[in-house]
C-alpha cells in the first residue's frame, strides 16, 4: 500500500507525462512545489518499489505498475467528483479539493459502490476520462475550441486546466458540458472568438479561454 505522499507523486507524474511526454525532476519539483533534493529522494524510493524508472539526468518514467497505481488514484478522484456533483449537488467548481482528500481512501469496495450508484460513468464532471478498475484510461481525442474556424458548430466536451476560478468564470458565462456553440468569427490579431450559444448571440471568448475548452465537431 502506497502512502498519501507517494500517491500524490505518482498521480502528478502521470498527469505531467500526459501533458508533456517527458518529465524531468525539475518539472515535477515545480508542479509539486517541493524542493528537488526531496523529489530525488522520493524518486529513488519509488524506483525501489518498481513504480518509477529513475536515472540521474534522464526523464522520469512510470513503470507499468506505477501507471496502474496512478490510474487507480485518479479513478478514485474522478469518481468522487462525479458523486459530489450528481448525488450531492455540488457545483463542478467546488469538488476538486474534497476529492483530493477522498482519493487516498484505501477501500476498493467503497469506490465500487460509488461507481455502481453513478451508473458506471466514463467521464468526470469536467469531461476527463475515468480510469477503469485496472487503472487503464480510454483516451478520447478532442480538439481545442481555439483550433476551430468561423462558421463551425461544435459541442463542448471537456475542459482542461480546470481551476476553481476558471470554472467559476465558465459558470458566469453559462458555459457547460454538452453545450452547442456556433463560432461566428475569429479575431486574427489575438485569436479571440465571437460565439453564440443558448440565447447568447454574440459572446466574446479570449484565446486563453478557447484553448482550455475541448470540443467535438458537429
Amino acid at each position: 500500500m502506497n502512502s498519501y505522499t507517494e500517491e500524490n507523486y505518482l498521480k502528478t507524474l502521470f498527469n505531467l507525462a500526459n501533458e508533456k511526454g517527458e518529465v524531468s525532476v525539475n518539472e515535477l519539483s515545480k508542479r509539486l512545489k517541493i524542493k528537488m533534493p526531496t523529489v530525488n529522494s522520493m524518486m529513488k524510493k519509488l524506483a525501489d518499489k518498481k513504480l518509477v524508472h529513475y536515472e540521474s539526468y534522464k526523464p522520469l518514467r512510470l513503470t507499468d505498475k506505477g501507471k496502474k497505481e496512478a490510474g487507480l488514484v485518479i479513478r478514485k478522484h474522478r469518481l468522487t467528483e462525479m458523486f459530489l456533483v450528481q448525488k450531492m449537488g455540488f457545483g463542478w467548481e467546488a469538488v476538486h479539493e474534497i476529492a483530493e482528500q477522498i482519493e487516498h481512501l484505501h477501500s476498493p469496495h467503497f469506490f465500487e459502490k460509488v461507481d455502481e450508484m453513478l451508473g458506471y460513468p466514463t467521464i468526470d464532471p469536467h469531461g476527463s476520462p475515468i480510469p477503469d478498475k485496472t487503472g487503464q484510461i480510454d483516451w478520447v481525442q478532442y480538439e481545442k475550441l481555439s483550433d476551430c474556424m468561423a462558421g463551425e458548430t461544435v459541442k463542448l466536451a471537456a475542459v482542461i486546466h480546470s481551476t476553481d476560478d476558471f470554472l467559476k468564470f465558465l459558470n458566469s458565462r453559462e458555459l457547460q458540458l454538452g453545450l452547442k456553440i456556433k463560432i461566428k468569427s475569429v479575431e486574427q490579431f489575438d485569436g479571440s472568438m465571437v460565439v453564440a450559444y443558448n440565447k447568447k448571440t454574440a459572446e466574446t471568448l479570449s484565446h486563453t479561454v478557447c484553448e482550455r475548452l475541448l470540443i467535438k465537431k458537429l
